[in-house]
């Protein structure tokens, strides 16, 4: 469920992008109309409209998750109100200078600034992340639990390093391609990421077991 409410803003982003696409002149003028006074230049440019719009709802939908965890009486983690600056201060970057590159930078920063927290809290407070997160549901050996810590450190700045790379040389010029493969591929990554730890932890559970 938690899964499902981090990538929200993520869905609502490629749904509205993709929609926009279908109608494109007609989300170029709704996006003038939103925007057009808080853009340098001399405007958007008519293909321009889908990002823009896709921006817009990328920003309110992290506005929305931070109210709706306030509303219900709750912490908001550290990690949404990262999640939440980065994606308002690159979307309003997007925005005013009407240039996705900004955008495209948005998960890189996310990822490191995770795999950042992750590294400083290890290192220099001698607190493991993961296992604050995940500890009340398995026990698993201290050895364990800084691998598997180190293992996300890795995958975070792998997975930054790649966005950087699929959006300014494979799929450079192509912000549609771009957001295909950071709604799908990104994702299932993060999904083959997770799923590859489970089978990693399953005997450590097993033996707990046992």
């Amino acid at each position: 469920m938690k899964l499902l409410f981090d990538f929200f803003p993520i869905l609502l982003f490629f749904v509205t992008f993709k929609v926009a696409g279908l109608y494109e002149q007609a989300s170029f003028k709704l996006a003038s109309k939103l925007i057009g006074g808080f853009v340098s230049g001399d405007g958007i440019a008519p293909d321009q409209g889908p990002i823009m719009l896709a921006t817009i709802v990328a920003i309110v939908a992290a506005v929305v998750q931070v109210c709706y965890v306030k509303l219900r009486g709750k912490k908001v983690d550290l990690m949404l109100w990262i999640s939440v600056s980065v994606i308002t201060i690159f979307g309003c970057l997007t925005i005013y200078f009407h240039n996705a590159k900004f955008l495209m930078w948005k998960p890189t920063i996310i990822y490191w600034l995770q795999a950042a927290a992750f590294l400083i809290a290890l290192f220099g407070f001698k607190k493991n992340l993961i296992r604050e997160v995940m500890q009340a549901q398995i026990k698993l050996p201290d050895p364990v639990w800084t691998r598997l810590c180190l293992a996300w450190i890795v995958f975070f700045i792998g997975i930054g390093l790649l966005n950087l790379l699929a959006a300014f040389v494979i799929f450079a010029g192509n912000t549609d391609a771009w957001v295909n493969f950071k709604t799908f591929g990104m994702t299932g990554l993060l999904f083959a990421f997770i799923v590859g730890q489970t089978f990693y932890l399953s005997k450590y559970i097993e033996e707990e077991k046992v």
